[in-house]
């Protein structure tokens, strides 16, 4: 146990000179440390309805269907409405950075209408102007159905009621905190990839052997080492994210998965370097394969990344637990059958 634990040392002080490495955990530790702040802007990207009322979009309505559309702009509270009497009237209006929008609607003698919406390209503002435009489309729709009900032979099924939500709190739990936990997890399985691929192409690999220490053996160091960066920068990122205001239920639970996870794609990592023996092939098959899993699994109704929004938020079902034993169990057990295979391979 001394020989790997002098291994893992000796791999953690090479870290030191990773810049790549340490500019990724410095990125990380900024986001984490700054999380409250930093929130306010990433989420307006994630959702820039967020934003409500703090942004005023002008939209100019044309077309002998602006009637209709006028209402739909005038409902939301972070727009507000201009009508024209013709397309060119609001499109030089548009044009001068009078309105930032422009919805011209035709209605055909079926009292169908046809929109044809005009909006600002590569423009700070575009993302927001787009989404308020989506959403008074979508209220001048649902407004259409209702005024045009009684042509309905059968009532169709009826659309659930708008649950809401706060974007903030869905934003942390579902994107922040999972991003935090599992970046650590896919550079710790890039560290083992690329330190056992180094050691081989330099041929000090044969070197450690003379220790002498078996190939199993040397694995566990360096996959030891690798292996702890992701837990303790979870750790660290958790309770961070404590500090700023935002807590984070099951902590321990968490970190299992986190855990397991990383000793899933450090056995990958070490295995694809054994396997190819070049650092770049192995760096390149561990990131495409590594890219390739995680968004076969987004697929499954419980992946990683839900689980650990579940067990942030404090919600977990007995899914979310199975899923944490799974990923814990299927990791050591990974690693295990990687390290044998390696130690027949190479021994």
């Amino acid at each position: 146990m001394r020989s790997r634990l002098a291994i893992a040392g000796r791999e953690l002080a090479g870290l030191r000179r990773e810049k790549t490495i340490v500019l990724a955990i410095a990125i990380q530790l900024f986001v984490a440390a700054f999380s409250s702040f930093l929130v306010v802007g990433l989420v307006t990207l994630y959702s820039p309805a967020a934003a409500g009322g703090a942004v005023d979009v002008g939209v100019g309505v044309s077309g002998n269907a602006s009637g209709a559309l006028a209402p739909a702009v005038a409902e939301g509270d972070a727009r507000t409405v201009e009508q024209f009497s013709d397309r060119e009237a609001a499109l030089r209006a548009f044009d001068r950075g009078e309105v930032d929008a422009v919805l011209h609607g035709a209605e055909n003698p079926e009292g169908n209408i046809s929109v044809t919406a005009y909006a600002p390209t590569d423009d700070f503002r575009t993302t927001l102007v787009v989404v308020q435009l989506k959403d008074a489309l979508q209220t001048a729709e649902r407004q259409q159905r209702a005024a045009l009900s009684h042509r309905l032979t059968r009532q169709p099924v009826p659309v659930p009621e708008d649950a809401g939500g706060n974007p903030y709190y869905g934003f942390t739990y579902t994107v922040l905190v999972p991003l935090l936990v599992f970046l650590p997890v896919f550079i710790s399985g890039s560290v083992a990839a690329d330190s056992v691929s180094e050691e081989l192409e330099r041929g000090t690999f044969e070197l450690l052997r003379v220790a002498p220490l078996s190939v199993g053996q040397i694995l566990d160091g360096k996959a030891l080492a690798a292996a702890a960066l992701a837990p303790a920068q979870a750790a660290a990122w958790l309770a961070l994210l404590a500090a700023n205001g935002t807590h984070v239920a099951n902590p321990i639970a968490i970190l299992a998965l986190v855990t397991g996870a990383t000793a899933l794609v450090v056995g990958a990592g070490a295995g694809l370097a054994v396997a190819t023996g070049e650092r770049r092939s192995a760096q390149l098959l561990y990131s495409l394969g590594v890219v390739a899993a995680f968004g076969a699994m987004t697929a499954l109704p419980e992946n990683p990344a839900n689980a650990v929004a579940k067990l942030a938020i404090g919600s977990p079902t007995q899914t979310t637990t199975f899923v944490v034993v799974l990923t814990l169990g299927g990791g050591l057990s990974a690693y295990a059958l990687v390290r044998t295979a390696a130690d027949r391979i190479a021994g």
